[in-house]
């Protein structure tokens, strides 16, 4: 079944008109967890520049340079890239005590959980817009670069709504590269049986937005959560809201 979504005049498309699905990143778009992604590379960058003081130290602004959006261990990578670090790349399940790149991604994960342990609250904005995307008989999936998505998902109560997760393990075990190649969102697509032209994608991430934009989706929804309306715009948004409930 498809549906025309309601939108307003000026920026937003006049209609969705031939939608099917909606392909949903989680962390920033469903629940405030990319928030908590940015305290947890915080805090690990912190403490490992401190072991090189020769170094640039971690600046909000890497966040969104360097990390957002991709997989965990592409972060870790991107990030040393800009401060000149090359690292040994380590075994996967390598220790998180480790000064390797999947030491310092299994560092960053051990962090994430500690603070997320305690449970997630998700978007209101955005929970209703996904009911009524769901009222509306569209079909939904989470594609997200995390390897959390999962447990992130209980957490905030809305995993009974998603019957298709693509996230960072399912990305590895397909050897599916990450956003911004748009791999992720492609099979997420084929999961749910549908052409990627009847598929809108949301994202927040500027690389998020890019792999929806290089892509052949109906159109990509970019929410701004701090990386810029124009950013996102810039990165091939179709439009660009501050909250999914301005949707409704």
């Amino acid at each position: 079944m498809t549906e025309t979504l309601n939108t307003s005049a000026g920026s937003r498309p006049n209609s969705w008109t031939g939608a099917a699905a909606i392909l949903f990143d989680l962390d920033g778009v469903l629940t405030p967890t990319a928030v908590v992604h940015e305290r947890a590379w915080q805090e690990l960058f912190d403490g490992y520049l401190e072991t090189v003081p020769e170094k640039d130290g971690y600046q909000e602004s890497d966040y969104f340079d360097h990390i957002d959006g991709k997989p965990r261990f592409d972060g870790v990578r991107d990030f040393l890239t800009s401060r000149g670090i090359t690292l040994p790349e380590g075994p996967a399940d390598d220790d998180p005590d480790n000064i390797t790149v999947q030491g310092l991604g299994n560092r960053k994960n051990r962090i994430f959980n500690e603070i997320v342990g305690s449970g997630v609250e998700p978007y209101a904005g955005s929970v209703r817009f996904l009911e009524a995307v769901l009222d509306r008989g569209l079909k939904v999936a989470v594609v997200s670069s995390s390897r959390n998505a999962p447990s992130v998902l209980r957490a905030a109560g809305l995993a009974d709504r998603f019957e298709v997760v693509v996230d960072g393990v399912v990305a590895a075990e397909e050897g599916l590269p990450g956003k911004p190649d748009p791999a992720t969102y492609e099979y997420a697509a084929r999961l749910l049986d549908l052409p990627s032209e009847q598929c809108i994608v949301v994202e927040d991430a500027v690389s998020g937005v890019q792999a929806g934009s290089a892509g052949s989706f109906h159109s990509v929804i970019g929410v701004d959560r701090g990386a810029g309306r124009q950013t996102l715009l810039d990165a091939g948004a179709t439009l660009v809201v501050s909250d999914l409930g301005e949707l409704l």
